[in-house]
């Protein structure tokens, strides 16, 4: 049974700059419903009536956000800098005391006041987006550190109201759906709060704030954004951040990191029908993504984290990955990964039914580091050539053939997908929606006049059926001459081969 924090604030405690948090919060609980009269109700039989994976959403392939926030500003270690900090003798807090001082003169929320994202523009943003051929796009709304990154009435740690002074959720939803994207926002705040699990074991991400510097968590304002509360208040702030976004923004996609699992059942329940019959009453087709086994399958999106499916999958799956070889967020040793590395796992996801979920890394000042913009604008130079064999496309018979296998284990295998490196051998394959055309990705450039055999089209393969009609090389206008025997079909290639990075294949079949 959780057990509430030991000490318990008092009303006039909470009287702080003229505002009484303690009643706002209240308030604004008490005034979210349980869920919308709708459809869904809050149980799983009713949510497994949601289509997890509408027809839009399979057809965009492609998406970006950006972890961003307070956790920017000291750009040290990465995103989990907030709970580091505290970790004595750990590197994050040798850095803090040798740059800040002790985490109880600087604390993280002494961070707030310098995330002023003073050049922040979400119009500029959203034009780079496109560019890189991003179909959804849009915040980490809430990491794990307690801080909402729009205009919240729900919790005082916002960016209305504190850091940037703008509604920076509001900004980038509008730029976002003003360049014909639809709007992704992306939920780690489960993680945040601060409770006593079991008697003396305290859990949250910032446990070692209450077992080390304790005397932060007596200014009840700094106890909110440290999730320092009863377990019963946190879940209910927990669902009205999300209906606060629902509510206001009305996002396309929502996202969750773990620890959903320690968030009540009805209450998450409570959350899901809530967002299912808004998105009923907007006539909207909504996506739920998860990161583990803690919302049912039938009604929503699995993600692996900076990791792939070593096959393909009936079920469509999303993976969320980082540009760089390091933290989520901006870093000043932040690594970025080669182009190629970023299109070639987009191109072994699209083959297996996944969803690219990228990240970038945006300075806390609001500004895009050139080489992050690099690798966006290079890969939206690859798509624009090559985009008809990724977008609104569907898995073909086989993802594909050659020496290059993805480890299993998910997550917990991601450092084995950085080493991963494909050549022109490793072929990915996609389908048209009507079937009249398959598509095979060569993750390299092969030779020039050199013939490549697709063996899965050989005698006794899984294509041997498939009747080719045509071949051309997208972004070639030469002839390819080709044929289909028993060892598969022999494409040789042309006398100049457009794209290093990866080549695409359009073969047109008989059906």
């Amino acid at each position: 049974m959780a057990v509430a924090p030991e000490r318990s604030f008092t009303r006039k405690e909470y009287v702080m700059n003229g505002k009484n948090i303690l009643v706002c919060m209240i308030v604004v609980l008490m005034s979210i419903p349980v869920w919308a009269a709708g459809s869904y109700e809050a149980n799983w039989e009713s949510l497994a009536n949601h289509t997890a994976a509408p027809e839009w959403f399979q057809d965009a392939k492609f998406g970006i956000y950006f972890h961003w926030g307070v956790y920017s500003v000291p750009a040290y270690g990465s995103e989990w800098y907030p709970r580091n900090m505290h970790r004595k003798n750990g590197r994050e807090y040798q850095h803090h005391l040798a740059s800040y001082g002790d985490p109880t003169d600087f604390g993280y929320h002494d961070f707030v006041p310098l995330f002023k994202a003073e050049h922040f523009d979400a119009e500029a943003w959203a034009a780079l987006f496109v560019k890189a051929g991003a179909r959804f796009a849009g915040p980490v709304a809430e990491h794990h550190d307690g801080y909402s990154m729009w205009a919240s009435d729900v919790t005082p740690w916002n960016t209305r109201d504190t850091g940037p002074k703008r509604d920076i959720t509001g900004e980038l939803a509008k730029a976002i759906r003003g360049h014909n994207m639809r709007f992704i926002a992306t939920f780690h705040h489960a993680r945040n709060n601060l409770w006593e699990k079991s008697p003396g074991k305290w859990t949250g991400h910032y446990d070692l704030v209450k077992k080390d510097f304790p005397t932060l968590l007596e200014n009840p304002k700094h106890a909110i954004l440290y999730g320092y509360m009863p377990r019963d208040k946190f879940e209910a702030m927990w669902k009205a951040k999300l209906v606060e976004v629902i509510d206001k923004y009305q996002p396309d996609i929502m996202w969750f990191d773990s620890w959903l699992h320690e968030i009540s059942e009805s209450v998450r329940q409570e959350y899901a029908a809530y967002y299912l019959n808004k998105a009923a009453k907007w006539n909207k087709e909504v996506v739920i993504c998860r990161k583990q086994d803690d919302l049912p399958l039938d009604f929503t999106v699995l993600d692996h984290e900076k990791s792939r499916m070593s096959g393909a999958s009936d079920h469509v799956w999303m993976t969320d990955d980082t540009i760089s070889t390091g933290s989520w967020c901006y870093t000043s040793n932040l690594k970025i990964k080669p182009t190629r590395d970023v299109i070639h796992a987009m191109i072994d996801t699209v083959s297996k039914n996944g969803i690219v979920l990228l990240n970038i890394s945006p300075l806390a000042n609001g500004l895009i580091p050139q080489d992050q913009q690099q690798v966006l604008l290079e890969i939206g130079r690859w798509i624009g050539i090559h985009g008809e064999a990724i977008y609104k496309t569907r898995p073909w018979l086989t993802y594909g053939e050659g020496p290059t296998k993805e480890p299993k284990g998910g997550f917990r295998e991601h450092a084995k997908f950085l080493k991963l490196k494909y050549n022109a051998q490793d072929i990915r394959y996609t389908r048209s929606k009507d079937g009249k055309t398959v598509y095979a990705m060569l993750l390299g450039r092969p030779g020039v006049g050199k013939t490549v055999t697709l063996q899965s089209f050989a005698s006794g393969e899984i294509g041997a059926n498939t009747k080719v009609a045509a071949v051309k090389m997208l972004g070639s206008s030469e002839r390819i001459s080709w044929r289909q025997d028993d060892k598969g079909l022999q494409v040789v290639m042309p006398s100049k081969v457009p794209e290093e990075m990866a080549v695409a294949l359009k073969i047109s079949v008989i059906k």
